[in-house]
């Protein structure tokens, strides 16, 4: 990728571990995602990343809450935005993930590359707040994938250290993994690779030594380091994202109201690094996906 790339700016709405104690402006209800991906289009995203919540906020694997949360979002927003259901969890079976992919049919699935420590650590207490193996093997990778290319959904990797981009690798080589790639790599999570402008650009170069490119590649960065991580990817020519999931703070402190004020900041940020937020039919052909006749 180039600087002369639009950025696409995708938006993750909610996760599945943060609530409304931490921060109010998470969704719950499948109506309450739909406000936010349209206040997170209207400032410029045209990707938006889906964890299922039940109404009331606990996590979901269900395909009811799927499908009605991709059902309002599309409701709200038509063709203005690509959606992309995750498949991260622990202890939910393949088959259940499969499941509701294969009912939501969303475009893109997020599929973690490889299995990690995943901990969240507290400088000031001197202790981890949390601390489990986030497991990801190659069979149940393998798993996903043949559903994903059996549905026509376009898989975004999500690599949380450089070992998880040389993974996709033998995958290509298989004949399992179409190219070419659609990567995100996480930084900021306790147990990957730690959030720097150098190590985004060792995953970026593997990535491009990876047959089948140019490659498509952006960044996750988790907790306030986002914005440096943001900066940082769009100094390297790659796109972003933002969202309550992964960061609840603007780079002032202050807590966003909503999804719409972190993807403001993102486009402020793109525009500032002298790039221009992609459209959504350049956000389609970036990631490899079928043009849409509404989308613009």
């Amino acid at each position: 990728m180039s600087l002369d790339h639009p950025v696409v700016i995708c938006c993750s709405i909610s996760g599945s571990i943060a609530n409304r104690d931490q921060c109010p402006a998470i969704p719950y209800t499948p109506a309450e995602y739909a406000a936010e991906a349209r206040r997170a289009v209207d400032e410029g995203a045209v990707h938006i990343h889906i964890h299922a919540r039940t109404p009331t906020g606990e996590p979901s694997y269900e395909i009811d809450d799927f499908v009605a949360i991709r059902e309002a979002i599309v409701d709200e927003i038509g063709d203005a935005a690509i959606i992309n259901f995750s498949t991260g969890t622990v202890g939910v079976s393949v088959e259940k993930r499969i499941a509701y992919l294969e009912a939501g049919l969303p475009e893109v699935a997020a599929l973690n590359m490889g299995s990690m420590n995943y901990a969240k650590y507290s400088a000031r207490r001197r202790e981890f707040v949390f601390d489990f193996v986030f497991q990801n093997p190659f069979s149940e990778i393998l798993a996903l994938l043949e559903a994903m290319n059996r549905l026509g959904i376009k898989p975004e990797h999500e690599c949380f250290d450089v070992g998880h981009v040389g993974s996709l690798a033998p995958l290509v080589e298989m004949g399992a993994l179409p190219t070419p790639l659609h990567a995100d790599f996480v930084m900021g999570v306790t147990g990957g690779i730690p959030p720097t402008a150098r190590n985004l650009a060792v995953m970026a170069d593997n990535l491009a030594e990876i047959p089948g490119g140019p490659h498509h590649w952006g960044v996750i960065g988790i907790g306030r380091v986002q914005w440096t991580m943001l900066a940082a990817a769009l100094a390297l020519g790659g796109s972003v994202r933002a969202g309550l999931e992964d960061n609840f703070y603007l780079p002032d402190g202050t807590m966003a109201r909503s999804n719409g004020d972190l993807i403001a900041k993102a486009r402020e940020m793109t525009l500032d690094a002298g790039r221009r937020p992609a459209t959504v039919q350049e956000a389609r052909a970036a990631l490899h996906l079928p043009a849409r006749a509404g989308s613009v």
